[in-house]
């Protein structure tokens, strides 16, 4: 298994990427939001990789955060979408829209992307949302974040949102509702969301 790819950028096409490793080049396809945040050919680069193996051929997919190859791997795990449609919906929507999304069950949002009908969409929504069904929000974690939250209108949902689309991701419930009891609660949803994942960048 390879789990990342650390060298210079040796050629950039759209959707594909050559990285070269120790005189190795390894080809992945990646999405558009990687590819416009790479730099020019011959820079120092890194990608968070998954290699899918099947009978015929062996493909590596690339991703300049681990956040974006969660939601890879989270969407080729949803029946009826494919790699080659995963990174199709990663191209259109950058994480925070794809955590937001799926936490809102905005399912309209996938048909954006080509190849994505109304069914497939709704599957997407139906499968992820139910790995973090608002029934795992019980316990301390709801009850911290009621402490925080406003008793207005959208106040407390946004932050369930946000704490939803930040366990979409890939973080536990403890470590989102973490982050979010130190920010604003009359932030919208989508901010919050953006704020919390700088928060945990370990950049």
């Amino acid at each position: 298994m390879i789990y990342s790819l650390k060298g210079k950028l040796a050629l950039k096409e759209t959707n594909f990427v050559v990285i070269n490793c120790g005189g190795v080049g390894y080809g992945c396809k990646t999405s558009y939001n990687t590819i416009s945040r790479l730099g020019s050919t011959g820079s120092d680069v890194m990608l968070y990789t998954f290699m899918q193996v099947r009978e015929d051929s062996v493909e590596l997919f690339g991703f300049l955060t681990q956040q974006e190859l969660n939601c890879f791997k989270m969407l080729i795990s949803v029946s009826g979408v494919g790699p080659k449609a995963a990174v199709s919906i990663l191209s259109d929507m950058d994480v925070q829209s794809f955590a937001f999304a799926v936490a809102s069950g905005d399912s309209k949002a996938f048909t954006r992307t080509k190849g994505v009908g109304a069914k497939t969409a709704q599957r997407i929504v139906l499968e992820l949302k139910d790995k973090v069904s608002s029934e795992t929000l019980t316990g301390s974690a709801v009850s911290d974040l009621q402490t925080f939250s406003p008793v207005s209108s959208g106040g407390s949902s946004a932050v369930s949102e946000a704490l939803e689309a930040l366990m979409v991701l890939g973080y536990s419930q403890g470590e989102a509702a973490s982050v979010l009891r130190r920010l604003d609660p009359s932030l919208s949803t989508q901010e919050l969301i953006r704020e919390a994942l700088k928060a945990m960048s370990p950049n």
